[in-house]
């Protein structure tokens, strides 16, 4: 006999949202919007009135075709990507890129650059390097690591090799909170590849300017499961042939990213956030919204003898944003007040201590008021 359903939790509203949940303030899975969440609620159990789940439906199906067809064309329209550009959605999260990339294009002989700011820009540069004999070899081209990676380094502190054959960077950092707003001057003709995972869609890029952009979709994008990759023509065909088709970018071109089964539903979610920003007024409009809610947190931080950031002012995050108060043990109490006035994630990682606020896209406005708010109380009681 199948189990019967269990009963649902009661519901408590939340002081800070006056709704049952909270201020969900996680650098990732981050939030997503309402109106999307409502819409998976519906078609989980039968979507576009098919009498089928989207969890069930089969990836060959016309139900799913329609869903790649059409988040394919939002984000094309959504981030302006030019024609010469394939759209993939790939699967083991922005960390499988650590790998792709130099088996891809970093064969033996050749040099990968690699500009380091943080944690997964670290590990990316760290995986390349242990390709092994039958690649080429990954060259440290900046590193901020000398003041904990709490600064964006200006162009003529980047060294690149003679010829490299790419060069790679990670444009938002989680951890530290910092953020390019610049693309960095690479040389004539070189390829640039862009791990974007913590702010894509937070502001328009210039895709032009780049071979390829990737991004982990549980950020800004939509629930993890689905790494979407921007990557331009002549990049795949450069790519290499010797290695296991999964790991060729080339292979999920005529597939259109399904040569295996693959994650639908978080294909299927993002093409609903790339449409409830094209309803909010697209990226533009994403950074103006940002802005404001970032700005927020950094003038309590910035009018405080209290809260210190970690960041410098010109490299802070508008998705990430990392402080903390004089002590370990008032960051402690910091957190745990936070929590019980509905305001949770907001612990920094271990490699910063202190705290982080991710206010990705469907981050409300109020949180981060919310959060000002309790950060100059906080203050008041202990400082």
């Amino acid at each position: 006999m199948l189990a019967s359903a269990a009963p649902a939790a009661p519901s408590t509203k939340n002081p800070a949202t006056g709704t049952d949940r909270v201020f969900n303030f996680s650098a990732g899975p981050g939030c997503l919007p309402e109106d999307v969440l409502r819409q998976v609620q519906q078609d989980v159990w039968n979507i576009a009135g098919s009498g089928i789940g989207i969890l069930e439906h089969s990836h060959r199906g016309k139900v799913v075709d329609k869903i790649f067809e059409e988040c394919e064309a939002d984000i094309r329209k959504l981030a302006n990507i030019p024609a010469n550009y394939r759209i993939l959605y790939l699967t083991g999260g922005a960390s499988a890129q650590n790998h792709m990339i130099p088996m891809n294009f970093m064969p033996k002989g050749s040099t990968g650059d690699y500009i380091v700011t943080g944690h997964w820009s670290q590990k990316t540069f760290d995986q390349a390097a242990k390709m092994g004999p039958n690649f080429g070899t990954a060259h440290l081209a900046a590193t901020t690591k000398d003041q904990n990676h709490s600064y964006i380094p200006a162009d003529d502190q980047i060294k690149y090799s003679a010829s490299p054959a790419f060069v790679h960077y990670c444009s938002n950092n989680t951890l530290y909170g910092t953020e390019w707003f610049r693309i960095p001057a690479v040389p004539a003709g070189v390829p640039l590849i862009c791990d974007a995972s913590s702010h894509f869609y937070s502001r328009p890029i210039d895709i032009s300017k780049f071979a390829m952009v990737y991004a982990g979709a549980q950020k800004n994008m939509g629930p993890a499961g689905v790494t979407l990759c921007i990557i331009r023509d002549d990049l795949i065909e450069k790519g290499a042939k010797d290695i296991p088709e999964l790991l060729q970018y080339r292979t999920f071109v005529p597939e259109f990213s399904r040569p295996n089964t693959p994650p639908v539903f978080a294909v299927y979610v993002m093409g609903l956030v790339a449409k409830w920003i094209a309803r909010s007024g697209g990226l533009a409009a994403m950074q103006k919204h940002n802005e404001a809610k970032a700005k927020l947190v950094y003038d309590v931080i910035d009018g405080s003898k209290f809260y210190k950031g970690h960041a410098r002012p010109e490299a802070r995050s508008l998705m990430n944003l990392t402080f903390r108060t004089p002590n370990e043990k008032l960051d402690d109490l910091f957190v745990s007040e936070a929590k019980k006035a509905g305001m949770d994630g907001l612990k920094g990682h271990r490699a910063t201590g202190g705290m982080r606020a991710s206010i990705y896209n469907a981050f409300p406005k109020a949180g981060c008021e919310a959060l000002a708010a309790f950060m100059r109380e906080f203050e008041k009681k202990n400082g």
